[in-house]
C-alpha cells in the first residue's frame, strides 16, 4: 500500500469526524432550541431574554459547520458564542449566578480546546471540542430552564 492510500484514508477519517462533530453539535442545539420561554410577565421580558436569544441563535450556528468550514470557521462560531455568552452573563449573573457561572466556564473551556486546533485536528481533538460543545449546551439550556418563567 502506497503514501497516497494512507493519506486518503486518513483525510477519510478526518472527515468522518468532522461529520460526528456536526452532528454531536446538531443535536445538542436542538435540546436549547426546545427549551425556549415559556411565560410573560407583565412589565415586559427582562434584558436578559433577548442576550439569551442571540446565544441560542450563536450554538445553532455550530451545527451549520462542516469540514469545508475548517479550523477557521469553527474558531469563528466560537467567537460569536463567546461574545453572546458574555453579554447574557453581564445581564443576568445578579439574577442567576450558578447558571451564568456554569456559562462561562463551558465558553471558557470550549474556547481553550479551539484555541489548541492545529489546521488539520486529529480525532481526539474533535472529540474534545465536541464534548465541551456539548457542556456549553447543558449549561445554556440549564440557564435557558431557569429564566423561562421571565422571558416571554
Amino acid at each position: 500500500m502506497g503514501p497516497r492510500a494512507k493519506s486518503r484514508r486518513a483525510r477519510a477519517r478526518q472527515g468522518g469526524a468532522w461529520a460526528s462533530a456536526s452532528l454531536a453539535l446538531a443535536a445538542g442545539a436542538g435540546v436549547v432550541a426546545l427549551a425556549g420561554c415559556s411565560s410573560s410577565s407583565s412589565s415586559g421580558p427582562p434584558a436578559y431574554c433577548a442576550a439569551r436569544t442571540n446565544l441560542e441563535n450563536a450554538i445553532k450556528g455550530l451545527t451549520s459547520l462542516n469540514a469545508s468550514s475548517g479550523v477557521s470557521g469553527l474558531t469563528s462560531q466560537v467567537t460569536a458564542i463567546e461574545n453572546n455568552a458574555s453579554k447574557l452573563v453581564d445581564q443576568a449573573k445578579g439574577d442567576f449566578p450558578t447558571q451564568t457561572s456554569a456559562i462561562t466556564s463551558s465558553v471558557n473551556a470550549l474556547k481553550s480546546s479551539v484555541a489548541g486546533l492545529s489546521s488539520s485536528p486529529t480525532a481526539a481533538q474533535i472529540a474534545t471540542i465536541t464534548k465541551d460543545a456539548g457542556t456549553v449546551v447543558s449549561s445554556v439550556a440549564s440557564f435557558m430552564s431557569a429564566t423561562s418563567s421571565k422571558c416571554s
